[in-house]
């Protein structure tokens, strides 16, 4: 929703409430009539109408205030509601209405009075907006350019001259890095924020396939949320400067810390395993808690940052995907060398259980403190894997873990590695069962230590 029509529809709400609340003057409805009216809206479905009978105040989307008079209409919350029409839904039988929320909304049929009004209203203001701006040049504004300018999670000062002025014009001096396309510049704001900013170089630009990789990342990463996911702070797409604004993750890359020495002993062994962990919460998030399912394709210890803290939080989608059900999903291999799982050479289908296996090359190269690819390799002939003790697979550069909790927690992460890079991707586990196993807060403790487990042992 662009923030032209988010505007409308906060605007539209509270001038709803408004006419609602002068209806009571005329009349006082029933709690009987506000239920009533709710169902004739055909927002909600049978089961929790028949279910709940006319105690709207159960069902969701819905709340009551004491008096069981409704307070509150919150169109996130009905699975019901796909493309609900305003003129269904009487505000005027709600007298305590105090808020409207709708998102996503379906402006169709015939559009009510008020909504016409407010329209009208709202065009008003956008007027007065533009006059002032006028009048005031040196004011910056949030959004330029018409719609190739998007930023959000600001306090509204941010202009696209702001960020090129930070940069002086993405001078190299402010480069701090380069990914599968584009440079990444370190960018220190007018109000203090220091953001990232991916910029798509001038001949990338005029590439099909990086252009459409740069614009596939800023619309899937709009769409999402996640603490473990690198947050997108806004976007510009413009023939002559293409970027997007993120996070800023101080420690830069997974792949880079684990190569540098110093680096790599100040990431310990229990920021190791979380570093695990959140990557594991982030591709559940994306397979099951996104509909449909969204598929990274490029998970790599270089798509991994991490903060001032060793958070790590997954990066560039660029080449993520939309998983469709009614497709058969198949495509070009894509993805970096050494993560890719190898069914994709012959079969040439993505699905979730690519990026599983993806998963676990990473799992096993944040444990072990390089790319496992020899270690896969070998271990795919049982005898070798019995040879192979677990102890002397870790990262030398860390002493050996003393503590058994954190041996424990080792283990885990590196049994549940090997089970997803099991070579049948049918007896891999879901993200979201590595996940759940990974919230178990007392997994078993070890009989043995580190030196006396096979690899073996952890494949069963």
């Amino acid at each position: 929703m662009n923030s032209l029509f988010a505007l409308c529809i906060a605007i539209t709400s509270a001038v709803l409430v408004v006419a609602a609340r002068k209806g009571q003057y005329h009349s006082s409805p029933s709690k009987d009539l506000e239920a009533k009216a709710l169902i004739s809206s055909g927002w909600w479905d049978e089961y929790e109408t028949k279910n709940f009978s006319l105690d709207h105040c159960k069902w969701r989307g819905v709340t009551c205030n004491n008096g069981g008079h409704v307070i509150e209409i919150n169109s996130d919350e009905p699975a019901s509601l796909y493309e609900p029409s305003f003129e269904k839904l009487n505000l005027l039988a709600f007298p305590h209405l105090v808020r409207v929320h709708i998102c996503g909304c379906y402006l169709g049929n015939r559009i009510p009075a008020q909504i016409v009004l407010v329209l009208v209203f709202v065009g008003f203001l956008l007027y007065c907006k533009l006059k002032s701006n006028k009048a005031n040049p040196g004011q910056p504004q949030a959004n330029k350019h018409g719609d190739i300018f998007k930023i959000w999670n600001f306090d509204g000062k941010i202009a696209y001259e702001d960020i090129v002025e930070a940069t002086e014009d993405f001078d190299i001096s402010y480069c701090i890095g380069t990914g599968g396309y584009g440079s990444v510049y370190r960018a220190e704001l007018p109000n203090g924020k220091v953001v990232a900013l991916k910029k798509l170089h001038k001949l990338e630009g005029e590439n099909p396939t990086y252009d459409k990789c740069f614009k596939n990342e800023a619309k899937i990463l709009s769409q999402i949320r996640h603490q473990n996911i690198v947050k997108l702070f806004g976007y510009c797409l413009h023939k002559r400067c293409m970027f997007l604004v993120y996070d800023y993750m101080e420690r830069g890359s997974l792949f880079c810390v684990l190569k540098d020495e110093d680096e790599a002993l100040e990431l310990d062994w229990i920021k190791r395993v979380n570093v695990v962990k959140s990557i594991a919460y982030a591709l559940s998030y994306m397979h099951h808690d996104c509909t449909p399912p969204i598929l990274h394709r490029d998970v790599s210890t270089n798509n991994i940052l991490l903060n001032s803290k060793l958070e790590a939080r997954l990066s560039d989608f660029g080449i993520a995907r939309v998983l469709d059900p009614d497709s058969s999903n198949q495509t070009q291999i894509a993805g970096t060398r050494g993560y890719i799982a190898p069914e994709l050479a012959y079969t040439m289908v993505v699905n979730e259980k690519c990026d599983v296996y993806s998963f676990g090359v990473i799992a096993l190269e944040t444990i072990f403190g390089s790319h496992p690819g020899e270690f896969i390799s070998s271990i795919t002939r049982r005898s070798a894997a019995e040879t192979i003790i677990l102890q002397h697979c870790l990262d030398k550069r860390l002493p050996p873990p003393a503590d058994l909790s954190i041996a424990t927690n080792i283990v885990r992460v590196v049994s549940i590695a090997l089970a997803c890079l099991n070579p049948n991707p049918k007896s891999r586990p879901w993200m979201k069962e590595v996940s759940r196993e990974f919230l178990v807060n007392n997994p078993p403790k070890l009989s043995r230590p580190l030196h006396n487990i096979s690899i073996s042992e952890l494949m069963n």
